[in-house]
């Protein structure tokens, strides 16, 4: 791993200082707690092996102290509707393909990965039946979703009506392509949004993942149960679901006080025609 400033030394001179010092210039220099911590860990590993082959006779990437990692309700970015609106106002040929993660929760790759033929007209659906992965031309490539990832996502009519333009192609042409005519990777589908986000001035957290974030969060307001989210997010369990949403239902304590208080004021207004004037 080239970013291990110690990866030229013999790995018996490396000391618990030097893992430790990687670990904190890494955080200094902008990564997310969670890259770090993955990295660590493989560095760990291979002080492991060495251990097991006693190559030398103890791990100094043990007891390492890796940055805090902010909770998900803390970190999770979601746009309001006016947000939205703006940001399709500034998309200009990428309008579609922002309306597409917005509605219907695709990630990038299932977004880029959509032909025509997947798209259901008249019953508003659409089908994620493969994703492009890939950050740049020559190593794009297309392969089948995520395990689990298949679904069938139940879209607005409004949706339905700006992707009608492209019903006239052949059901296996993609229906979105860059200008110079290749399929969106993650580095040329996150080149279009920098430039939306500059345009409407979002912070650098906003990120095209946050599109899929407001679309769930709207399904969740909206009352939809976990069981109907996960299927329209393509998790394969419930449980992804919640980990990552769970904080965005309301917990019982507020279904609690939001059901009495209703029946209190019923109770209440019902009171007040019959209280005698004093």
């Amino acid at each position: 791993m080239e970013s291990v400033p110690c990866r030229m030394r013999a790995i018996r001179d490396v000391k618990h200082g030097d893992v430790q010092t990687w670990v904190t210039r890494e955080s200094e220099r902008g990564l997310a707690a969670s890259t770090i911590r993955t990295r660590l860990n493989y560095v760990q590993m291979a002080f492991r092996a060495a251990v097991d082959n006693q190559v030398i006779a103890r791990n100094p990437a043990v007891r390492v102290k890796t940055p805090r990692q902010r909770k998900r309700e803390a970190k999770m970015r979601t746009l309001t509707a006016d947000q939205v609106a703006t940001a399709l106002e500034s998309a200009g040929e990428f309008r579609l393909f922002v309306a597409v993660c917005v509605f219907a929760g695709l990630r990038l790759g299932e977004a880029a990965g959509l032909q025509v033929g997947d798209i259901d007209f008249e019953r508003s659906v659409i089908a994620v039946r493969r994703q492009v992965q890939g950050t740049s031309i020559p190593s794009t490539r297309v392969v089948p979703p995520k395990a689990g990832s298949e679904r069938e996502v139940f879209v607005p009519a409004e949706l339905i009506d700006m992707l009608r333009g492209v019903r006239e192609w052949t059901p296996d042409t993609f229906v979105f392509r860059s200008v110079m005519g290749h399929l969106y990777n993650r580095n040329s589908a996150g080149e279009e949004w920098r430039r939306i986000r500059s345009a409407v001035g979002f912070d650098d957290e906003v990120t095209p993942h946050t599109f899929r974030h407001t679309f769930a969060s709207n399904l969740i307001a909206s009352g939809c149960d976990v069981v109907t989210v996960q299927r329209a997010l393509g998790h394969s369990q419930p449980s992804i679901t919640l980990n990552v949403y769970s904080h965005l239902w309301a917990s019982e304590e507020d279904k609690t006080r939001a059901a009495t208080a209703t029946f209190m004021g019923e109770v209440l207004a019902s009171a007040d025609p019959v209280r005698t004037p004093i």
